[in-house]
């Protein structure tokens, strides 16, 4: 009888993790339904017109998609002077950041296959150039709704130290290491911690090892 290759049983560890997502994913949906539609009817009326915001990302192996997520911005106006993101986020588009409640439409990414439940945050074409190619390494697997660097300090963590742990997620991966991101995810969005940098609305933009700007 022939024994299983590590690339069977590579392969059989993203055919499970992809299963164990679907499933989890598909149930969350139902389950959040009225969650969903309420914060969605919610957006609508704090911030109008589309109530989804959807932006390029770079997933696994570098592939683009597009990530959705509730609008917690008004739309770039600069007659009324709303041009920076802390010009634009409202006290309601504070409040679905705190509590993650923006998130949630990723769930669909999750279900299509862009994401994972767990895994680095999906970060913007853009910065593809800006990674040292130990960071890049962060593209080796999906991209997550939650991270190793999102339960250790999420958006007040320093670039460096951030993409850091999204490689040490990257060689450390295993169902139990999931299981206690995604426990520690919940005391984290409870607490509300991490939320945005210091100084900035959100977070920085990342420019390079060693340097961001707001």
């Amino acid at each position: 009888m022939r024994r299983a290759s590590v690339r069977d049983v590579g392969r059989a560890g993203r055919a499970a993790r992809r299963a164990a997502d679907v499933v989890v994913a598909a149930a969350a949906l139902v389950v959040l339904s009225p969650v969903l539609l309420l914060t969605a009817a919610a957006v609508g009326a704090a911030l109008g017109r589309p109530v989804l915001f959807r932006q390029e990302r770079v997933g696994r192996g570098g592939r683009v998609f597009r990530l959705r997520k509730f609008r917690s911005m008004l739309p770039v106006d600069e007659a009324r002077g709303l041009v920076s993101d802390a010009d634009r986020l409202t006290p309601f588009g504070r409040l679905l950041r705190s509590t993650s409640l923006d998130e949630l439409p990723g769930l669909v990414n999750v279900l299509v296959g862009d994401m994972s439940l767990v895994g680095p945050r999906p970060l913007p074409p853009v910065y593809l150039d800006r990674y040292t190619p130990e960071q890049a390494r962060r593209h080796e697997v999906a991209p997550g709704l939650t991270g190793l660097a999102q339960v250790a300090g999420r958006n007040t963590l320093s670039w460096d130290d951030r993409l850091a742990l999204d490689v040490r997620y990257v060689d450390e991966a295993s169902p139990l290491l999931d299981a206690r991101i995604l426990l520690r995810t919940v005391r984290v969005v409870l607490s509300r911690e991490g939320v945005s940098a210091e100084g900035s609305a959100t977070m920085t933009e990342f420019r390079g090892t060693g340097g961001s700007a707001a």
